[in-house]
C-alpha cells in the first residue's frame, strides 16, 4: 500500500519580471519545492517463543476455603511446569483476585447476601521451545488449571524483521517520489527529512478449555508474523530546465 502527496513550488517568469512561487516565503528566502511520498514495506519472521497465561479458578462458601483450594492446584501446576522445564523467572503471576458472588431477591425486598466466593489466579509461563506448548497446556489442565486465557507468539528476529520492514518502506516512498517529480517535468533532488512507525502486534490467541480426560495433545501451529513499517519521507524537487 502506497500513499504519496506532492508538494511543488512552481516558478513563472514573464519577461522583465521577477519570478514567484506558488509556496509561502520565509524570512531566509523562497522555500524550495519539495515532494512528500509515503511508503509502507513489511517482512516476515518466524515465532520462537511463547506466553501462555494459565489460570486456576476455585469456588467455595468462605473466601478462606476458596483460597485454599486455589492455592493447592496452582502450586501442583507450577511444580509440574518446573518439572517440564520452565525455570523460575519464566513463571510469573500475572493476576490474583478474590470476589464474593452474591445473590439478589427479584423484587430487591431482601438485601443481597453472599453466597459463595471465587479465587482466581492466573500465571503467565514464558516458553523458549514452541514444542513444549502442547504438553504444557495439557499437563496444567489435568493439574488443576481450568482458565487457559490467550496465548502469544514472539519472535526474537523481530528486530531484525522490523528494520527489512524499514528499508522495503523506503524503497517504495523514494520509488513514489521519483515517479511524482518525473511526471511534474523534473527529477528528485536529495532527502530532506524521513520519520517512521512499525508495528508488529503479536499473534494473540483465545484457547477454550480442553478435557483432560482427552489422549490427543493440544496441537498448536505457531506460523509466521508479518512486521509492518511505514515511513514518510520529505525530498526536494528539481524542476526541469
Amino acid at each position: 500500500m502506497r500513499n504519496s502527496i506532492v508538494l511543488i513550488a512552481v516558478m513563472s517568469a514573464a519577461f522583465g519580471a521577477a519570478p514567484s512561487f506558488s509556496l509561502a516565503q520565509s524570512a531566509a528566502g523562497p522555500i524550495p519545492p519539495q515532494i512528500v511520498t509515503s511508503g509502507a514495506g513489511q517482512s516476515r519472521v518466524t515465532p520462537d517463543r511463547a506466553t501462555i497465561s494459565i489460570g486456576v479458578q476455585s469456588r467455595a462458601p468462605t473466601a478462606a476455603a476458596a483460597a485454599a483450594d486455589n492455592a493447592r492446584r496452582q502450586r501442583a501446576v507450577l511444580d509440574t511446569l518446573r518439572a517440564l522445564g520452565l525455570a523460575s523467572e519464566d513463571l510469573s503471576t500475572n493476576n490474583y483476585n478474590v470476589s464474593p458472588e452474591m445473590q439478589y431477591t427479584p423484587n430487591g425486598t431482601v438485601p443481597p447476601r453472599v453466597i459463595a466466593y471465587t479465587v482466581t489466579n492466573i500465571v503467565r509461563a514464558e516458553l523458549r521451545k514452541l514444542e513444549d506448548i502442547g504438553r504444557v497446556i495439557d499437563a496444567a489442565l489435568a493439574k488443576g488449571a481450568n482458565e487457559i486465557s490467550s496465548l502469544q507468539f514472539r519472535s526474537t528476529q523481530a528486530d531484525s524483521g522490523r528494520r527489512l520492514a524499514l528499508a522495503d518502506a523506503v524503497v517504495n516512498a523514494k520509488a513514489d517520489a521519483e515517479v511524482l517529480a518525473r511526471s511534474a517535468g523534473g527529477s528528485l533532488g536529495g532527502l530532506i527529512e524521513v520519520s517512521s512507525t512499525s508495528v508488529s502486534p503479536p499473534r494473540t490467541f483465545d484457547l477454550a478449555l480442553r478435557a483432560t480426560s482427552a489422549k490427543a495433545s493440544t496441537p498448536i501451529e505457531p506460523g509466521e508474523q508479518t512486521v509492518s513499517a511505514t515511513v514518510t519521507a520529505r525530498w526536494y524537487f528539481i524542476p526541469g530546465r
